[in-house]
């Protein structure tokens, strides 16, 4: 075996040859792609064909065949058996070919989205999971319409942190979350456009007694109390606005946790004595005994003049502009518009 032929092509030029090739040999080279990239991930012909919910003959037909081409064509095979019951090999020569697999296979459906996007054919919305009624709303407004032109909306989870990054990548077209705001300000990023649903603030759940935190805390006064904290999200924001990015480092961190409800559930439990940042919706809900897993916990008022939160549907400015106002994006950011609270 030679460990000197790679394969190397341009991927720039990758789409485009692809784009211009027969539709029926597209179709066979980009399903012999995801092929070679299924065995090189579970490195088996047979634990291939599970995922790919084929039978192994077929796959092994197909990685025969890639072997008996790439032989002719650079000497070299891709993929090596190495005996029963052991994972397959890749040549240097394969391993070039799955690298440039996974772009291309990106690239081509990176592309198939974006002209799906410019044509109206698609629109992607990202939303957290306490905002999805607010899409659902706004879908009934659309739902006929988008389903006689044929039009796919797709919806996408999204965590607090990434709804810039996604507007700004086009990953999504509209999200539907929350974010933090200077309190009382009007819209200070001109780039994205914005349906406010609400403003609101923050509250404490704690186990701890009044005797440690009373019914009302600023907060300054959040340095002495052991914190349940989330590593990143809403409320990391408002500490960081508040503290600066090192604020772990001045704060009594007690816990640090990937979801609210595993954080409720440890300050049940008291295995950790302290209070969790939360919504002030969030806090309406727990006071008034409507959050099962927040039974026994107490809820605290946390004042701050200088932060808000804002609940509401967010997208590109200029990507709303540049397109008419039957576009499809246009049409589905119309009907946010319309089930928006009324000032």
């Amino acid at each position: 075996m030679s460990g000197s032929s790679q394969l190397v092509l341009p991927t720039s030029t990758t789409l485009h040859r692809l784009l211009n090739m027969p539709p029926a040999l597209l179709d066979t080279t980009m399903d012999q792609l995801r092929t070679l990239l299924t065995v090189h991930e579970t490195r088996s012909a047979l634990r291939a064909a599970r995922a790919l919910g084929r039978e192994q003959s077929s796959v092994q037909k197909q990685l025969d065949t890639l072997n008996r081409n790439f032989q002719q064509l650079c000497g070299e095979q891709l993929v090596v058996k190495q005996g029963r019951g052991r994972d397959v090999l890749f040549t240097p020569t394969g391993e070039s070919l799955v690298e440039l697999a996974r772009d291309t296979l990106a690239e081509w459906l990176d592309g198939i989205h974006e002209c799906r996007r410019k044509l109206g054919t698609t629109v992607t919305v990202g939303t957290t999971r306490y905002m999805l009624d607010t899409l659902a709303k706004a879908w009934h407004h659309v739902a006929d319409e988008f389903r006689e032109r044929d039009v796919d909306l797709k919806v996408v989870h999204i965590r607090t942190k990434d709804i810039w990054t996604k507007l700004e990548t086009q990953e999504v077209d509209i999200v539907c979350g929350s974010v933090v705001t200077r309190a009382g300000a009007d819209w200070e990023r001109p780039e994205f456009d914005v349906i406010e649903w609400r403003r609101g603030g923050l509250a404490l759940l704690t186990n701890l007694p009044e005797t440690v935190v009373g019914e009302r805390v600023r907060v300054p006064q959040l340095r002495s109390v052991p914190l349940v904290v989330p590593a990143a999200g809403l409320i990391a924001e408002f500490l960081r606005g508040w503290f600066g990015p090192d604020y772990r480092q001045g704060l009594d961190i007690a816990a640090e946790i990937d979801e609210i409800q595993y954080g409720i559930s440890l300050l049940r439990s008291n295995l950790v004595q302290g209070a969790m940042i939360v919504t002030s919706g969030l806090g309406v809900v727990a006071s008034n005994n409507e959050l099962r897993e927040g039974g026994g916990l107490r809820v605290v008022e946390l004042a701050d003049d200088s932060m808000e939160r804002l609940v509401g549907v967010f997208a590109r400015t200029d990507e709303l502009s540049k397109h008419p106002a039957d576009h499809p994006l246009n049409l589905l950011w119309s009907a946010f518009k319309a089930e928006a609270p009324r000032p």
